[in-house]
């Protein structure tokens, strides 16, 4: 996302825990590096994070040298990891405190969309902070929703991890069904695919099922993380979400198994284990 940012002529600058990562990146391009969030803060009128969870988001903006630290009245923050929709409200309050915009805007695409500047953005705030940020969101993304206010980006991206996860889970037993009874799993695809039942993650996660590339774009730990997001959003709004809490335990199952680092579509196996599949799909 920064290369492509980078590649559009924006001046970056940089800030990672790892600084090393930081420092190779900006070698490649027309970008400097940071020792805090709180730098990039007074040094950047608009500053994005894309980080692994809540806790992470709320340490980088919130946190003793975090951005709000440094952040003055017109700037704006950009967060793009998928997070907490309350942790969202609550931060882009904080921020209006300040004088501040800031902005929810999860993506979906996982790292072929990253590197292609092909992702799915969806975004909560103002509608002056959605439009001030959108020439970014069009350098890094294909799709670009602004939600609504404050959380809404969480709130669709959590939807998003829903539906996927159980996408994926469905395809898994179908594959294994198919499989079991002697029919070619990549004839199973072909057929779903091509009807009622056809999906992007079946075409986006074709090789990973028949070749059994379980190599990380969307990791199982990840996937389930996002899970435990929405089941909490569930809770506070007072929504039933009895599949994707069931789909949330095999995924808790896969990291007990060793596999918390695969790829998501690797719930396949799991399928494969409850059914005692001696022949495994695309084996």
């Amino acid at each position: 996302m920064a290369k492509n940012l980078m590649a559009a002529g924006y001046e970056l600058v940089l800030h990672n825990r790892t600084r090393e990562k930081a420092e190779e990146l900006a070698s490649e391009g027309n970008a400097e590096v940071a020792d805090s969030p709180r730098e990039v803060a007074e040094t950047c009128p608009v500053a994005i994070t894309m980080l692994p969870g809540p806790a992470e988001v709320e340490g980088v903006v919130a946190g003793e040298d975090g951005l709000l630290a440094g952040t003055g009245g017109g700037s704006l923050i950009v967060d793009m990891s998928t997070s907490s929709p309350v942790l969202a409200k609550d931060l882009a309050r904080r921020a209006g405190e300040l004088g501040a915009g800031m902005l929810d805007a999860p993506v979906s695409g996982g790292d072929v969309g990253a590197i292609e500047g092909t992702l799915s953005i969806m975004a909560g705030g103002s509608e002056e902070d959605f439009g001030r940020a959108r020439p970014l969101f069009e350098v890094m993304g294909k799709t670009v929703t602004h939600t609504g206010p404050s959380g809404t980006g969480q709130v669709v991206k959590a939807a998003n991890q829903i539906v996927v996860a159980l996408v994926i889970e469905a395809v898994s037993e179908a594959l294994v069904l198919g499989s079991k009874a002697g029919v070619d799993p990549e004839k199973i695809l072909g057929a779903l695919s091509s009807g009622l039942a056809g999906s992007k993650v079946m075409e986006v996660k074709r090789k990973n099922f028949l070749m059994r590339d379980f190599e990380p774009g969307g990791k199982v730990e990840f996937h389930r993380k996002d899970l435990g997001i929405a089941l909490t959003a569930a809770r506070e709004y007072g929504v039933a979400l009895p599949v994707t809490a069931l789909v949330n335990q095999m995924f808790g199952t896969m990291m007990a198994k060793g596999r918390g680092g695969w790829d998501h579509s690797s719930l396949l196996t799991l399928i494969e284990d409850l059914s005692g599949a001696e022949d495994r799909v695309g084996n």
